[in-house]
């Protein structure tokens, strides 16, 4: 379900709801029946007006429909009372990409860090869902004068809040000294929204086996490796891919695995061209960078999914002159937006890595004589 407010026309809310359909299909859900409505402001008890609650209502009975998910972001009162006028269970696009994050989470950090967003997406929920946690054990001491189960469980989700950020702080400590034990060696970061494959890159430019596919969210732990390009050594990461509407305690829970951006040397932003808001897309990265203090670094853009571009831009009757044309001026425009800093590809086919490689190296080596200017280092 998503709300066309002012400012926003019903092809941009379709097109979030396609990426919300994404994120559902990456959770293990199907999505059936997409809905939409224009609201100057949404409705402070139900998001929606009335009206539309009644539609989703009667498609909910004829389908047996069993999640019903918005685009935006909900208050607890506000799921509540959807849910009891539609008998279903109710989430927020939030609550969807922390289930995701929940569910792809392997290591220590980013199993504690999607715990800690969780519970700090349901605190301020707490009071208008009502989703009781446990029971307070009986006792002298264990409950004081007066304090109803709704405190009780406030405090309960403080505790665990709290216990998190500790458990946090201890794990960031032992990636801080990892990170300190690389030594000189140049930092590069691989940066980009959610599926644009920067994993499949990753895996090309340091021939290791990061996983990568079709999903959002694919990788959420930061993976580095060594890679040596003509004698040239430096240290290549994969990080989280960024997402629009990205919850914030999610941002601020994964701050610590963003680390790897904020102390790179060099930026690879990663864009899949054949999207049809890849434009939107970079504004959210660039945002993103920006919240990490992480804008200011050399940037090289990479437009990945080249194949994908043309597959869905040139009809078999085009000339290859005109489909020259049409490349020629895509990438006029990029450099002239980049200054010069971008390099197309396509990671599937493997185009241009020769290319892509070559293009890093000479950056990789520009920041070795910057900062080592009297040294001759590794090459």
């Amino acid at each position: 379900m998503g709300v066309i407010q002012k400012n926003q026309t019903e092809t941009q809310v379709l097109e979030y709801l396609d990426e919300l359909a994404f994120l559902a299909d990456t959770a293990g859900t199907k999505t059936l029946k997409i809905f939409t409505q224009k609201l100057q402001h949404p409705d402070s008890k139900t998001f929606v007006g009335k009206g539309k609650l009644e539609e989703i209502k009667n498609y909910i009975q004829t389908k047996n429909i069993g999640l019903v998910i918005f685009d935006d972001e909900l208050t607890g009162s506000q799921i509540s009372n959807i849910e009891k006028e539609l008998q279903t269970t109710t989430i927020d696009r939030s609550d969807l990409i922390l289930d995701i994050f929940a569910r792809r989470a392997r290591t220590a950090q980013a199993k504690v860090q999607v715990e800690l967003a969780q519970y700090q997406y349901l605190l301020p929920r707490l009071k208008g869902m009502w989703k009781h946690l446990e029971r307070q054990g009986g006792g002298i001491g264990t409950r004081g004068p007066g304090e109803t189960e709704i405190e009780t469980d406030r405090r309960i989700v403080k505790d665990k809040i709290s216990l998190l950020k500790k458990k946090l702080s201890e794990i960031d400590k032992q990636s801080f000294t990892q990170r300190k034990d690389r030594g000189e060696f140049i930092r590069v970061s691989l940066v980009g929204y959610t599926n644009v494959g920067k994993s499949t890159i990753m895996n090309l430019l340091s021939k290791s086996d990061v996983f990568a596919e079709n999903k959002l969210f694919a990788t959420l732990d930061t993976t580095t490796r060594k890679v040596v390009f003509e004698n040239t050594p430096f240290l290549l990461s994969d990080t989280v891919g960024f997402i629009r509407k990205l919850p914030h305690h999610l941002v601020e829970s994964f701050k610590s695995t963003l680390d790897e951006v904020r102390e790179a040397d060099i930026l690879l932003h990663v864009v899949d061209i054949s999207h049809l808001q890849h434009e939107e897309q970079i504004g959210t990265v660039n945002k993103t960078l920006q919240e990490l203090k992480a804008f200011n670094k050399p940037i090289l853009t990479i437009f990945n999914k080249m194949d994908l571009y043309e597959e869905k831009n040139f009809d078999n009757w085009l000339d290859e002159e005109v489909k020259q044309d049409i490349l020629q001026e895509l990438k006029e425009k990029w450099e002239n937006n980049t200054d010069n800093n971008c390099i197309f590809v396509s990671a599937v086919e493997k185009r241009n890595i020769d290319g892509l490689r070559n293009f890093i190296l000479i950056k990789v080596r520009e920041m070795y004589q910057i900062r080592y200017p009297y040294k001759t280092i590794y090459f």
